[in-house]
């Protein structure tokens, strides 16, 4: 049913930070279930958490086990700011649609935030501002018009001139977009509190458990197991990551490979309220320190699938980012201590497919895309929580695999 990714290599910094563990059962007979959400990252887990919420019994199945994929790969800058510039965006979608996508996914952004109070999940949770630095993508000029076009889209953004940033902020780039409102987090502590969350409604975790076959009539969805065992619901949430079904259409996204870096603690060299850094540029570079004062750094991104390859490059991609990091923060010890590599999907707008597959309206699917995962999946979560209760969730549509 699946094409098998290995999704990521190297070492993550996040395994450095105790998360909680997340016990999973042993799946031993046919179950039944309102719905089957597969993947235990942290898009099943938001997933998880707002249907057992909504009061929907829940089982959960991964084919690693909670916490195991490309969710400790992230570099955990939770933004609003989608990969595509809001003025490039609206190029492709249209303006009505790119401003939409835009707003929800700053919504998104205080939801989480929110939620995380609510539920009092510990995640090392901080709220930033982040700079998006003049690059190939886009120069000083084109970044002023993307400032004004969030402006414009109800979206606070100012543009800082190259003395302004160098001034504030000390870095020494053409300019930059400030916004305020993202978010840092710990992604494997986060995903840990959300499922154990869903764990006291009654959610019921089964792993490692592999789902090889699905078949899907009038009233339910069959799913057939690697261990034997069929599992039925009323609905499937497909949350496998990276990692696509042979339902969902291959043609509609890109594997891109990336890398990322982080250093020792040095709290003390941190630049001016740990603004999160990301530039203009293809590819791009994207930078946050965590709460102890490490500095991580990302980018570097190719377009293969191979993994072997991709891990390979492991040593030569740290060496060059710790180069850029150096070159931006010449006090910083860029030494990395750790260095990864992961995979993710990209689509040519950046957006996020989430919804009902075509002619399959009990299979969910959230596909987040590009440096969003974190916040496409929260939006995945609301869009996909509202279906299942038979609502309409009035940006569905800007997300739906049937969009043009």
């Amino acid at each position: 049913m699946k094409r098998k990714l290995d999704l990521r290599g190297g070492r993550p910094v996040w395994f450095s930070y105790r998360a909680p563990s997340v016990p999973a059962g042993k799946l031993t007979r046919d179950v039944k279930t309102d719905v089957l959400v597969v993947g235990m990252g942290i898009s099943g887990a938001m997933a998880a958490e707002a249907l057992t919420r909504a009061g929907h019994s829940v089982i959960c199945i991964d084919r690693r086990g909670p916490l195991q994929g490309s969710t400790s790969a992230t570099t955990a800058l939770v933004q609003f700011e989608i990969d595509q510039p809001l003025t490039k965006l609206s190029a492709i979608k249209g303006k009505a649609d790119a401003e939409q996508a835009w707003r929800r996914s700053r919504l998104a952004v205080l939801n989480l935030s929110g939620r995380i109070a609510e539920l009092g999940i510990d995640c090392s949770l901080t709220s930033l501002p982040s700079l998006y630095l003049a690059g190939n993508l886009l120069d000083p000029t084109e970044l002023q018009a993307e400032a004004e076009a969030r402006r414009q889209a109800g979206i606070a953004a100012s543009y800082l001139t190259s003395l302004a940033l160098a001034d504030r902020f000390g870095i020494h780039r053409a300019g930059a977009v400030l916004s305020h409102g993202n978010l840092a987090l710990d992604p494997r502590k986060l995903t840990a509190g959300l499922l154990l969350k869903s764990l006291t409604r009654k959610a019921r975790f089964y792993a490692p458990v592999e789902a090889t076959t699905i078949e899907h009539g009038r009233g339910q969805v069959t799913v057939g197991t690697s261990l034997g065992p069929v599992i039925t619901a009323q609905h499937l949430v497909l949350a496998t990551g990276y990692e696509l079904t042979d339902l969902i259409p291959a043609t509609r996204h890109r594997i891109v490979s990336t890398w990322a870096i982080a250093t020792g603690r040095q709290p003390k060299a941190i630049w001016t309220d740990a603004a999160l850094i990301w530039e203009a540029s293809n590819p791009y570079l994207y930078i946050r320190a965590t709460a102890d004062g490490r500095v991580i750094c990302g980018g570097e991104d190719e377009e293969f699938t191979d993994e072997a390859h991709r891990d390979g490059l492991i040593a030569d991609k740290a060496e060059r980012l710790a180069a850029k990091l150096a070159s931006l923060f010449p006090n910083l010890d860029v030494n990395p201590e750790f260095a990864w590599a992961g995979s993710f999907g990209t689509t040519t707008s950046g957006l996020p497919y989430i919804g009902a597959l075509p002619g399959h309206p009990r299979v969910h699917a959230v596909m987040g895309y590009g440096g969003n995962g974190i916040t496409f999946s929260q939006i995945a979560s609301e869009i996909v929580a509202s279906a299942i209760d038979g609502g309409d969730d009035t940006d569905a549509g800007l997300f739906a695999f049937s969009r043009s």
